[in-house]
């Protein structure tokens, strides 16, 4: 059992974001880290992973991508900018912990309205603050992710003494594990709602009109849509293929349509009705675009399998390549879990390979993006379908724009199905029409 002492100097200054109360954080394997309690005090679980965005922790904190999910930053000095109203990705916060390791003793951005710690306590996430988060990030990268708890207040004292680590670490080995888990369920909207265009297209006839299915939708991502003219209607997660189609029932026969897979929490494994809602989609031929669980999705619904990552991806700083453009962008990530597709052929070029489902119903299929840091499949284009994804957030929220492109990508294989697939480009620029 590996045991680190972090906490912080009891003559160190507090405030209401670092209260002196304290806190461990204990690791299924056993290793333990003692800090200070921030945000609620009490007791969590969940899978322990790092993010390593310097900023965007508001956009991180409300993602219900990161549902039953302790997050550690890997910045070091975390909260600076407080919370605002404008920045949610949605009503509340859905980490079900937090770790940081020095947490802001004053905000110092206009936008403001209350402190982090202040918005952790209220919404009851329990979270743990001054132990050395590049300790843990290193131990999480050296073994994986894995099942943790943090512990606080009353939590970590019975009858007046201290809780042996022992007991502590036999409740986190007793808590749900990531893998197996259906969660998309538990995040999605309960009922429909129409985000209408906006910005110089609003008021005017949509360009096209897209069900997008709620497996943890950000709402900056139909609000994308918005901006290019699209209506945007948002259905739950436990919607059918009949639900999909009477939302395009009123359009004329020429209008454009689509469907919008989003991001979400979970194994994709477990995504059963998910993925065969999707089959349906696309064996009507309508236009799809899935994001993060809806890559995931989309190569399950095409036959391949997903697996499970050492560590993941998650933060705004992720290199990959698009194979359509030959340029790479840094994108934001939050995904524990990839698709296993082939990404090159024999001879080193990106490989074309047939959809292994149904005998290859669904035809031809090509890795379209790819992770530089690690070669994940970050991407799928059908070249038989109208279809694609990408395992990133183009929404950009928080992140880097250098994805935007691919909500214009969707809305012109909307307008222009006739144009799909685009060509792939190799290293020395030159299409490859498949």
């Amino acid at each position: 059992m590996t045991s680190a002492d972090t906490s912080a100097p009891t003559s160190a200054p507090t405030s209401p974001q670092t209260p002196t109360r304290s806190a461990a954080l204990v690791l299924e394997d056993g290793t333990t880290f003692r800090g200070r309690a921030y945000g609620a005090s009490g007791t969590t679980f969940g899978e322990i992973v790092f993010s390593t965005g310097m900023t965007g922790y508001q956009e991180t904190l409300t993602d219900p991508s990161y549902h039953r999910q302790i997050v550690v930053m890997t910045a070091p000095h975390v909260g600076n900018t407080g919370v605002n109203d404008e920045d949610p990705e949605s009503g509340r916060i859905w980490v079900s912990g937090y770790v940081v390791r020095d947490p802001a003793r004053r905000v110092s951005s206009w936008r403001a309205r209350r402190s982090l710690g202040e918005e952790l306590a209220a919404q009851g996430v329990v979270g743990i603050s001054d132990i050395d988060t590049r300790a843990l990030t290193r131990r999480l990268r050296e073994e994986g992710t894995m099942r943790a708890g943090i512990f606080s207040g009353d939590d970590l004292v019975r009858g007046g003494y201290p809780r042996p680590v022992e007991e502590l670490v036999a409740e986190v080995q007793a808590s749900p594990q990531m893998k197996g888990a259906n969660l998309a369920g538990e995040v999605s909207t309960k009922e429909a709602y129409t985000v209408e265009p906006s910005g110089e297209h609003a008021g005017q006839t949509p360009v096209a009109t897209v069900v997008a299915v709620d497996l943890g939708i950000k709402a900056m991502t139909p609000a994308r849509l918005a901006e290019r003219g699209v209506r945007v209607v948002v259905v739950p997660q436990s919607s059918t293929i009949d639900d999909v189609l009477g939302v395009f029932a009123d359009l004329p026969d020429d209008a454009p349509r689509g469907v919008f897979f989003s991001n979400g929490p979970g194994d994709p494994g477990a995504a059963g009705h998910e993925v065969e809602l999707l089959r349906a989609v696309l064996d009507r031929g309508i236009p799809f675009f899935g994001i993060c669980f809806g890559n995931q999705l989309l190569g399950r619904a095409l036959g391949y399998g997903t697996y499970k990552l050492g560590y993941g991806h998650r933060g705004i700083n992720q290199p990959v390549l698009d194979r359509t453009t030959a340029k790479v962008e840094v994108t934001a990530h939050n995904h524990g879990f990839a698709v296993d597709a082939p990404v090159v052929d024999d001879a080193g070029a990106p490989a074309v390979s047939q959809a292994p489902h149904d005998g290859g119903r669904y035809g031809r299929v090509v890795v379209s993006h790819v992770g530089l840091n690690d070669q994940v499949v970050e991407g799928l284009t059908c070249l038989d379908l109208p279809a694609f994804s990408v395992q990133y957030h183009p929404e950009a929220a928080a992140g880097p724009h250098d994805a935007a492109y691919l909500f214009d990508r969707f809305v012109g294989l909307l307008t222009n199905p006739a144009a799909w697939p685009p060509a792939l480009k190799t290293q020395n620029n030159t299409e490859e029409n498949h």
